[in-house]
């Protein structure tokens, strides 16, 4: 069986990335040589690490304000720990359960210099922040009707949703009307980032959660 490589880093990557392209480079080969044996990612996913992962991520950072992001069931760090390195401007802190990935957040931020990111490990619908976020992301963690419960309530009154989401973007939104407006949703919107960049189009859910 022939070993997966890892894909080449695209031309592109400068673009989205600027000056903070080699904070991205060393937390790519980090997760690359060890992505696999933590879970992180699947055997499959090395051929596509840049296009479809790091770079789609990436592709968010000029939707966020200063001010403090949180960020969903990071996971791997897709999207919380590449948003972190992209923007050093904002402050993060990264909400994820599972104890031996808060372990490899937490190793990522001290390797990468991320005095910008902090990680918290919970469970979204028991988090208690000391303060209310002002933007909140996720990748790849639920429909976006499952979502709200677990996201609107951390946000401050104007706070922003920014959730990564596929092609069925529009359709969540349509199936979810009734939690949109139990939790006070507004300009309720899709937003295609990397068009005429990259194939791997990032689709966005972008809200404004009203107190």
């Amino acid at each position: 069986m022939v070993e997966a490589q890892l894909e080449t880093e695209p031309e592109y990557a400068s673009a989205i990335l600027g000056e903070r392209l080699d904070v991205a480079r060393q937390f790519t080969h980090n997760l690359s040589k060890h992505g696999e044996e933590l879970g992180l990612i699947g055997p499959l996913e090395l051929p596509r690490l840049w296009t479809r992962h790091v770079l789609n991520s990436a592709l968010v950072a000029p939707l966020l304000r200063p001010g403090l992001v949180g960020d969903i069931g990071s996971g791997a760090g897709l999207p919380g720990i590449v948003l972190g390195i992209a923007r050093p401007d904002v402050q993060f802190v990264l909400i994820e359960p599972m104890e031996r990935r808060v372990a490899w957040l937490n190793d990522q931020v001290d390797a990468l210099g991320l005095s910008n990111v902090s990680v918290l490990r919970a469970r979204a619908e028991e988090v208690e922040l000391d303060q209310p976020l002002d933007q909140v992301t996720a990748r790849a963690v639920s429909a976006f009707r499952k979502l709200l419960p677990l996201t609107a309530p951390l946000l401050r009154d104007g706070g922003e949703l920014v959730l990564m989401k596929g092609a069925n973007a529009e359709a969540e939104i349509a199936a979810a009307a009734k939690e949109v407006r139990k939790y006070k949703v507004s300009d309720v919107r899709v937003s295609v980032l990397g068009e005429g960049l990259t194939e791997d189009t990032t689709r966005v859910i972008l809200g404004t959660v009203r107190g």
